[in-house]
């Protein structure tokens, strides 16, 4: 459990800078025509990350590392340098020659947008922030290597970096581009570019005091390389299915939103009205992102940290210890992911009023975003399970199962986005989402179940309904606490004059912490009555060797 707390400690770290970035950057751009060319921007090479990073270069280099290290010991573990020099030397031609033919197309797209702002801007900061594709790919790649020699601490702080140079950006950007949203836009996609240097540079001297020698004979391990190739595709695909909905999701809004100062009808048979308004893409990232917070926090870590357990359980046809390390996972997960789903919904709205209503942010954008994020956290749980199951497959070598299904959940989410946005109109693309995650969720764990036997689902299901009902307890008591509670802002300024504006932020946030603070306190009584024993298990000592404890029979 101590790598497991380590990352969830550094994550929380980031996650916290990524809520005060994110509160920045709302006060900044608010919800409108820039915000929402930064935001879909930046999506793209954050989706490269996931796609050639630390998604699925990761799932697949990692097992064949693990083997060539074990295998090399003898020369100094030089075949595992070998793989490593191998694999990072290609991913940087090739995402390198990636970003060159995206720049082209780019200008060839700016060659033609005559519409002279929603388009060219889109363009131009996905010019600048491109090159980060490379920069973050090749930091998630050492990263994949240090976490492969149980090293967690860079590996985990490495978002931290992006979130400090991003607040820096916002920072330069309020202070010396003041009123000209265009040139404060590009001054933050500046930063982004340099946190992808920070981000791969603090890592490499850590790699090589680890032992780490570029190699550039490869031929020893160059079947390896091939393996490692051959199976990019699938797991790419299978790995991002959230972050590919996520890209859809933001072009669906781009398409449907109604363009400012524009045509109130769509050019669609009977001239439908635009069923979105503008801002639809900037609502989506922000509730997006406080939606992944538990997930960031909990759910990629305890993926991150199983991973390295099952392969080695997958090596030796440890079947049994694998499902049963499954198993636990998955409970780990219904103890904190069902709370969440249900705190979110919660204190969705003082969430967002809190972190985002400020500067141009106003409280009509609140309401939206706040909206976005209960839509969201119907699936909260589903979001940090997939990861979890999908380290099932890949430490049992099946690629194929989960790129069927995370096909099946592209194709669900494109359908449901289409249909319900004309119905919840931009919160129809977040259900959407939630919707294809949970239905995601529950083919993988019987597909998974198929190759390493039966879950203990009576096990399974009792965590379920004891969590569920701690969580209602927790949400009933969280309500009327919010009921119940001053107005801390006012009483603020009973004391201190009018005028200071931070006296209302600073209510906004006690006003949300209390609430949190009581039911998070009521969730840890009620599991502690209920006997929800696997909740503590993140408290514990470790008790033997490995990530996870040894699993309990009864």
């Amino acid at each position: 459990m101590s790598g497991l707390r380590l990352v969830i400690s550094s994550t929380l770290l980031s996650r916290v800078l990524g809520a005060v970035r994110d509160t920045a950057t709302a006060g900044l751009f608010g919800l409108g025509p820039v915000m929402d060319a930064f935001a879909f921007a930046f999506r793209i090479p954050n989706l490269a990350r996931r796609l050639f990073g630390e998604g699925a270069l990761s799932a697949t280099f990692l097992p064949a590392f693990s083997k060539a290290y074990e295998h090399s010991a003898a020369t100094g573990h030089r075949g595992a340098w070998q793989l490593t020099s191998a694999v990072l030397t290609l991913l940087a031609l090739g995402m390198t020659g990636l970003v060159i033919v995206g720049e082209l197309f780019l200008a060839l797209m700016a060659h033609f947008a005559y519409d002279g702002g929603k388009a060219e801007l889109l363009l131009g900061l996905t010019a600048v922030m491109l090159p980060y594709a490379v920069l973050i790919c090749l930091a998630a790649q050492v990263s994949a290597v240090l976490q492969a020699l149980g090293r967690f601490g860079w590996p985990s702080f490495v978002p931290v970096v992006l979130n400090l140079c991003w607040l820096t950006g916002v920072w330069v950007a309020h202070r010396w581009a003041h009123e000209q949203p265009t040139a404060q836009a590009y001054t933050m996609a500046a930063s982004i570019l340099l946190a992808g240097v920070f981000q791969l540079a603090l890592q490499i001297p850590e790699l090589y005091r680890l032992g780490f020698r570029y190699e550039r004979d490869w031929r020893p391990v160059w079947a390896e390389v091939m393996g490692i190739i051959r199976a990019i595709l699938p797991v790419t695909i299978a790995l991002s299915i959230t972050q590919i909905n996520s890209v859809l999701d933001s072009l669906v809004a781009w398409v449907f939103s109604r363009p400012p100062n524009g045509s109130l009808t769509m050019a669609l048979p009977g001239s439908p009205e635009y069923p979105l308004q503008g801002g639809a893409v900037s609502a989506l990232y922000f509730g997006e992102r406080i939606y992944q917070f538990p997930l960031g926090v909990f759910g990629v870590a305890l993926g991150t940290v199983l991973f390295p357990l099952l392969a080695r359980h997958a090596a030796r046809g440890e079947l049994k210890r694998l499902r049963d390390d499954l198993s636990l996972a998955l409970r780990l997960v219904l103890v904190i992911g069902i709370p969440a789903s249900v705190g979110l919904m919660a204190v969705a709205h003082p969430l967002t009023r809190a972190l985002l209503q400020h500067g141009e942010f106003g409280e009509s954008a609140a309401n939206r975003t706040s909206a976005m994020i209960s839509a969201y956290s119907l699936g909260v749980w589903a979001y940090c399970g997939i990861p979890v199951l999908f380290r099932g497959f890949y430490a049992l070598g099946d690629r194929t199962a989960p790129l069927r299904i995370g096909m099946f959940a592209i194709l669900l989410d494109s359908a449901l986005n289409l249909t319900l946005i004309w119905f919840l109109a931009e919160q129809g693309l977040a259900c959407s989402t939630a919707i294809s995650a949970m239905a995601q969720f529950g083919l993988l764990c019987v597909m998974l179940q198929r190759r390493v036997g039966r879950f203990d689902w009576p096990r399974f299901w009792v965590t379920a309904g004891k969590a569920l009902v701690a969580s209602l307890v927790m949400l009933a008591v969280c309500l009327l606490v919010q009921q119940n509670q001053p107005d801390w802002g006012e009483m603020l300024t009973v004391v201190i004059p009018r005028g200071h504006r931070w006296l209302r932020v600073g209510g906004d946030l006690v006003a949300l912490g209390v609430p949190v603070a009581i039911a998070g306190l009521v969730y840890l009584l009620m599991a502690w009555i209920l006997s929800l024993n696997d909740l503590w298990l993140l408290f514990q000592r470790d008790k033997a060797e490995g990530d996870l404890p040894p699993i309990d029979p009864s």
